[in-house]
């Protein structure tokens, strides 16, 4: 345990070690995207009150599940830069927000777009749709405090405070289906619950949950290592890499 963390304290080391993991995340983000987007929009039945219209859900549920873990990534990994002052873990959470940010308002959009045939409206001040817009906003918030501060040090610490503060909010999402009357369905789709669909309709959609969650460590890998390397730029191994590179 400490001795990975000590390997954290190395942008060199992550970087190299990074290099060798991203291109197989990357292949399983497209295989299993393509699989299940083909197999969600093509050949899962449609549903027996929806319609087809529910196909929505290969894209609205892993975005909404990608949009609430990244917010936790981001908390923890501020905890990991404030307690250890690892770098590593600041660069990681700098790239994860703008994406947290995207699965988020692809998770309303995608929710708004659902409720029109459903609900007859595109929005409701629901319990879960609300909190879900406050994730979003507590997204931009973080993106925001990086760049308000001329020191990237006070910024990082200030971005890392509104994650751990504003994870809060996650437990809210979760159950504010449960702790108040809501329009918003239960979850269709659990890890260790019983799944409330057939079995053709569930597994595309554990494919999609999948390649969003390879895409996103793929993403984060990449953008992580162009961060190592515009934060580093100054260090000397850059430097050999930049001349290996011409």
């Amino acid at each position: 345990m400490w001795a990975f963390i000590n390997k954290l304290r190395s942008p060199k080391w992550f970087y190299a070690i990074s290099a060798k993991l991203q291109p197989w995340f990357w292949a399983a983000a497209l295989i299993l995207i393509v699989t299940g987007t083909i197999w969600g929009l093509a050949f899962a039945p449609a549903d027996y009150q929806q319609g087809n219209s529910f196909r929505i859900i290969y894209v609205h549920v892993p975005a909404a599940f990608l949009a609430q873990s990244i917010f936790v990534s981001m908390a923890v990994t501020g905890l990991v830069f404030m307690v250890w002052k690892i770098k590593i873990a600041d660069m990681a959470a700098t790239v994860m927000a703008p994406l947290g940010a995207a699965m988020t308002f692809i998770a309303l959009f995608s929710g708004a777009v659902w409720g029109v045939p459903t609900w007859g409206t595109w929005w409701m001040w629901d319990a879960r749709l609300t909190s879900m817009l406050i994730l979003l906003f507590l997204y931009l918030g973080v993106i925001a405090l990086r760049g308000a501060f001329a020191s990237r040090d006070s910024a990082s610490r200030a971005a890392s405070v509104l994650a751990m503060v504003g994870v809060i909010n996650i437990p809210i999402i979760k159950y504010s289906v449960e702790w108040w009357y809501t329009l918003h369905q239960p979850a269709t789709f659990t890890v260790t619950g019983r799944v409330g669909m057939p079995m053709e309709m569930w597994l595309p959609l554990l494919i999609m949950v999948l390649g969003f969650y390879s895409f996103f460590i793929a993403l984060v890998l990449t953008r992580t290592r162009s961060e190592i390397l515009r934060r580093e730029s100054n260090k000397r191994w850059v430097r050999e890499l930049a001349e290996e590179a011409n």
